[in-house]
């Protein structure tokens, strides 16, 4: 059942996506070279306590850290450890966190340094996907008219979307119903309404969609050894549009 969150807890939702936003920006200015995924996951932790939130993932399904971290072939759900990040490469950081019993979650792929311009490519596109993803969270349209709009955006540049994985709504847990996918036909699904809270979430391979699941039984990685990237936001369907949740300042897209 899709839970309707009524415009206050819209705003509880908001102070949690800021925290959010915040942890995000914080983490992407300390990516460089030499860095390990440990000292940023140790910076997310306490920039949550000390903001008076409580880091979602941790202990989430027994996950062991604060945030995901995931490097190149990794598409989603690294768990954060000694690695050492390295010029050239690219890490995707998931965060969420919960606020007075809400949950907000985001996600961005950063470069470490300069990376090769197909990288960066994958990155614009990735982020683009996500962009016209959420312009599609209106009132009116149907769930799959997301999908539909990130799958045509990504495949016409030449990536590939991952199925195994979706989106999904967000609330008072951390994974609510609707499931959604980043690929299908437009016009399917339920109609959206003014109240539905989306984690929108295009996860993009440079190569194939195939997707496997390593021995940590968490980290997973691209089949073919190609590169991913990882977009996300916490939206909120309005009557006025889609709002970010999780941006740094008021944001309505499109």
């Amino acid at each position: 059942m899709i839970v309707l969150k009524s415009d206050d807890e819209v705003r509880v939702m908001r102070r949690a996506g800021r925290v959010v936003a915040e942890a995000l920006q914080r983490l992407g200015e300390r990516v460089a070279p030499g860095i390990t995924t440990g000292e940023l996951d140790r910076f997310a932790e306490d920039f949550f306590r000390r903001r008076g939130a409580i880091p979602a993932f941790k202990g989430y399904n027994g996950f062991p850290a604060s945030i995901c971290t995931s490097l190149n072939e990794q598409v989603v759900h690294g768990i954060p450890g000694p690695r050492t990040l390295k010029a050239g490469e690219i890490i995707s950081i998931d965060v969420g966190a919960v606020v007075d019993g809400f949950y907000g979650d985001a996600a961005a792929t950063f470069p470490v340094g300069q990376v090769e311009p197909e990288v960066e490519r994958l990155l614009a596109t990735t982020r683009e996907a996500l962009a016209r993803g959420i312009a599609q969270a209106r009132v009116g349209n149907r769930l799959s008219d997301i999908s539909h709009a990130i799958q045509t955006w990504v495949e016409a540049h030449g990536f590939s979307v991952v199925r195994e994985y979706v989106g999904h709504g967000i609330g008072r847990a951390m994974h609510e119903a609707p499931a959604i996918p980043n690929y299908g036909p437009p016009g399917r699904g339920p109609r959206l309404k003014p109240g539905m809270t989306l984690a929108i979430e295009p996860m993009v391979n440079a190569g194939g969609c195939e997707v496997v699941t390593k021995d940590d039984h968490w980290t997973v990685v691209t089949a073919d050894g190609e590169w991913s990237a990882h977009f996300e936001h916490t939206v909120a369907v309005t009557a006025d549009g889609p709002l970010i949740l999780t941006a740094l300042e008021e944001e309505a897209a499109g």
